[in-house]
């Protein structure tokens, strides 16, 4: 009566580090740093909008999104990534999502077919890679292809190397950028590369851009951002969370924009088993997408703390300044045995990086790294990145390239 396909999940990431810390207690009082879980101030408006909406909750809300929140989220669209009028229309090109993880979950329901070409369809992704991907492609029966991501190509996948033969079974490819854990961004030709991949091969694009308004310095670029350049959305898909620009992770709020087919396809099968955001939610989020002042000061935050990092590590462990985000990826030599001396020295717990990766070739790229979110206030981060120094710098390895 069980479905066999779930076989191949294995365990998250998370019940993964639950199993390794068990039976181990912590050294001090614990400091969780392996969840990326904001923990910023949201706007005071959020619960001033909930409030004042309450009312609504005696109603459905619409299977898409209000007109008020899909042209909030078509504005914000516009005014990040510098898109020209009339390319992104609120009611053609977006749904309302209730977290980004629901449609990164379900979009593979609409663009997997049984086989292509008589071959059992491939759902491509980086490694690492956020978990829902491969649990959206072994629910849809596809085999996912994990693509390797080293730091020598910037952390992203070697769109060159890619197989022809794999490419002609291709149903879909994600790419979270900026990526999760690493912090880096594709540019326009990488991203260019891989819309001209798609189109070509005909697999859907799913674009995972939820750190993109947590970027340090200069904003990354988008993929509508070179959509933009012949106003052609086939095959991309992008999409964005409040969760972490405005540190709302538990008000499940986010939204899909693109390709105007693939996106009435997943307005059909949302009408079916879609999660639908209710409308007091959508206005607050509404309200959200409107404002960028919270934003700012959202990544005013975290660079702080990217400044706390660079000045106590500097180049031990392998450490960058990460371009967007809030995780540091640092090179610890075996990530796994350092996470469980950092909770059984100083109750300090991170995320082993090969639990975020697979193994491909006989290698996993994310064995010898550390997932360390820089959620916690600057204070704390200050605390717990001088004591994991302490602990580690001595016994890492050098850092891997």
């Amino acid at each position: 009566m069980l479905n066999p396909r779930f076989n191949e999940l294995g365990s998250s990431p998370f019940q993964r580090l639950d199993q390794l810390l068990a039976g181990t207690a912590p050294g001090a009082e614990p400091v969780f740093m392996s969840l990326g879980e904001p923990q910023h101030p949201y706007p005071d408006f959020v619960a001033d909008s909930l409030y004042e909406n309450r009312h609504l909750y005696g109603k459905y809300p619409p299977l898409g999104g209000t007109t008020e929140f899909r042209q909030a989220a078509a504005n914000w669209l516009a005014r990040r990534f510098k898109l020209p009028p009339g390319l992104i229309d609120e009611a053609r090109h977006i749904v309302a999502l209730s977290g980004t993880r629901e449609g990164l979950f379900m979009m593979p329901q609409v663009v997997v077919p049984e086989e292509i070409a008589g071959q059992r369809p491939a759902v491509l992704m980086p490694s690492p890679f956020y978990h829902a991907y491969v649990g959206a492609a072994v629910a849809c029966g596809a085999e996912p292809v994990y693509l390797p991501c080293a730091r020598a190509a910037n952390f992203l996948p070697d769109l060159d190397s890619l197989p022809a033969d794999l490419l002609e079974r291709t149903a879909v490819f994600y790419l979270c950028s900026p990526t999760n854990p690493q912090g880096t961004a594709a540019d326009a030709d990488y991203f260019a590369h891989l819309i001209a991949l798609a189109r070509t091969h005909d697999f859907a694009l799913l674009i995972d851009e939820c750190y993109a308004d947590l970027y340090d310095g200069e904003p990354p670029v988008g993929a509508l951002e070179v959509c933009a350049t012949d106003g052609d959305l086939s095959n991309v898909l992008v999409f964005h969370s409040a969760s972490k620009r405005s540190s709302v992770p538990g008000l499940r709020s986010g939204f899909v924009a693109g390709d105007p087919d693939l996106i009435s396809r997943f307005r059909t099968l949302r009408s079916f088993g879609g999660a639908v955001m209710p409308l007091p939610v959508l206005a607050a989020s509404a309200a959200l997408w409107r404002d960028d002042e919270h934003a700012a000061t959202n990544r005013a935050l975290y660079s702080e703390k990217f400044d706390i990092a660079e000045r106590i590590l500097g180049r031990k462990l392998g450490f960058y300044r990460p371009r967007a985000g809030f995780f540091l990826w640092l090179d610890v030599g075996d990530g796994e045995e350092a996470t469980l001396r950092l909770w059984s020295k100083l109750g300090l717990k991170v995320m082993p990086g090969e639990y975020l990766a697979r193994e491909t070739a006989g290698s996993n790229p994310g064995r010898p790294y550390i997932r360390v979110a820089l959620v916690q206030d600057a204070a704390t981060t200050e605390r717990a990145l001088n004591a994991l120094a302490e602990t580690l710098v001595e016994q890492a390895a050098p850092a891997s390239l």
